[in-house]
């Protein structure tokens, strides 16, 4: 079980880097223009992301930053967003590198934000949740930047496999 948590943090690093580079292209006007996303904007969006991120890793790890608000904004400017993403995704991958088997078939308690109730469960459906939360959003930031008529990257898992190839053996 522990090689594919590790693929797809792996997975989320690489998405992630790509979807960054080709933001990067947008002017700031585009880049906070609500285009009618969850999140409203590609800005709300990639900090959702990041906010999500860092809820689920408080709970998982007893470590970091937790945001109480699900669209907070926890960076302004762009080039700072990107640097905490890296900054992040470091983080996530050194997580997963560090657990055991049996952490992953172990519990975990934590409490919701958005209708505040305790929870427990097993670790490794929780961290299937998280990598799939990030998928989820990214392509929403996916479909922004090609409204935009930018050639958005592509983010299949796949691709990732074949160019590192984690999950192909």
């Amino acid at each position: 079980m522990k090689p594919h948590f590790a693929m797809m943090a792996g997975y989320n690093a690489w998405s992630n880097e790509r979807l960054y580079e080709v933001a990067a292209q947008l002017s700031d006007a585009d880049y906070r223009a609500d285009r009618g996303a969850f999140f409203k904007s590609v800005h709300g969006t990639l900090n959702h992301l990041l906010v999500a991120d860092r809820i689920w890793m408080r709970r998982f790890s007893g470590d970091g930053e937790a945001p109480n608000r699900l669209d907070a904004i926890l960076f302004e400017d762009f080039a700072e967003l990107r640097a905490a993403r890296e900054r992040e995704d470091a983080r996530i991958v050194a997580y997963v590198d560090g657990l055991s088997e049996a952490d992953l078939v172990g519990r975990f308690r934590y409490r919701t934000i958005t209708n505040p109730t305790d929870v427990e469960q097993p670790l490794a459906p929780a961290l299937t949740h998280f990598f799939n939360h990030q998928t989820h959003h990214r392509g929403q930031v996916h479909c922004l930047l090609t409204g935009f008529g930018l050639d958005a990257p592509s983010l299949d898992l796949i691709l990732f496999q074949r160019q590192t190839g984690m999950g192909l053996s």
